[in-house]
């Protein structure tokens, strides 16, 4: 996944969360990825997911950090 895909992604997630669930951006951002799977996914837990690397997360983590 992409730096570019991440970013699209998020976007649409986020704007799921604040739509469905209610959320604030703040609320999304603190949420773990699987918190927000767990809070929009299937009950029965069957649906498929797909979550960035550590290693995108690093990244994108060192960028920010340096902006």
């Amino acid at each position: 996944m992409s730096e570019d895909q991440f970013a699209s992604d998020a976007r649409a997630w986020c704007g799921i969360a604040a739509r469905v669930l209610g959320w604030k951006p703040a609320d999304f951002w603190q949420a773990t990825p699987a918190e927000l799977v767990m809070s929009l996914g299937d009950p029965a837990g069957s649906a498929a997911t797909s979550a960035p690397s550590r290693e995108l997360i690093q990244s994108l983590m060192e960028r920010d950090a340096n902006e």
